[in-house]
């Protein structure tokens, strides 16, 4: 799964709190990767959505990956599968909860074609490098001189920013949920979160973006960043992981 997601996806680090990894084989040949976990703060997530439950009670797809040359709904098709697998295997699960990444242009067409029922949006924080290379926020925060003495999600001061030449950009975080059955479904009104099939389009993508050395952020309609640019500060991470992967199996 991840030499697959990592050869594939526009964001190849993967998430390390991943519970389950599902390959989708077509004529016995791997096309796509599912998994299922949780985020950086899995309790925070699901009781800020619904105060009364934990982390047994859902997963989060971490990353969904198909290889290029499947065809128009092989996603769709993918998560169908996924689903299944789910129900049979978890049983007592009830919500499976993801993001549509707006901040790469996603605004989650593949969840709205499943009926996935979309809760609104948050607004999520990168940073760019000259090259146009998206660097995550924690990936920074290991770039920063005296990092050990930085607190869990510090970022760096406009000084540093100017110094490394770092723009930060601003993008929205679509939520999506999907209920594991009707009794689920209709428990989706004891939310803090209005879920509804009101769902973004590309016309609701907007970036903010202030670049090294100014101090208001500038509006654009285009993304500010080249997802095809090589990796260069993320190539620790993920040269991490892949030696991480390969010493479990050790």
């Amino acid at each position: 799964a991840a030499d697959f997601i990592m050869s594939r996806h526009y964001s190849p680090v993967m998430p390390r709190l991943t519970k389950h990894y599902c390959g989708y084989y077509v004529d016995n040949v791997l096309q796509g990767v599912i998994t299922f976990g949780w985020g950086t703060r899995p309790k925070h997530t699901i009781q800020k959505l619904f105060p009364e439950l934990d982390t047994k009670d859902y997963f989060e797809i971490g990353k969904m990956c198909m290889d290029d040359s499947m065809g128009k709904n092989s996603e769709t098709q993918m998560l169908s599968s996924a689903l299944r697998w789910l129900k049979n295997n978890k049983p007592d699960l009830k919500y499976l909860f993801t993001w549509a990444d707006g901040l790469v242009g996603k605004a989650g067409y593949v969840y709205q074609a499943f009926n996935f029922l979309y809760g609104g949006y948050i607004w999520t924080e990168t940073y760019v490098t000259k090259k146009g290379e998206k660097v995550h926020p924690r990936t920074i925060q290991g770039q920063l001189p005296n990092t050990k003495n930085y607190k869990y999600g510090s970022r760096p001061n406009p000084k540093q920013l100017k110094e490394l030449e770092l723009s930060r950009v601003k993008g929205k975080q679509f939520r999506y949920i999907y209920p594991m059955t009707k009794k689920d479904r209709k428990k989706l009104k004891e939310s803090t979160v209005k879920w509804s099939t009101k769902y973004p389009k590309d016309s609701d993508l907007v970036w903010r973006i202030k670049k090294p050395g100014e101090k208001d952020y500038k509006e654009t309609k285009k993304m500010p960043f080249d997802l095809s640019k090589d990796y260069e500060y993320n190539r620790k991470n993920v040269e991490s992981y892949q030696r991480g992967t390969l010493s479990e199996f050790l």
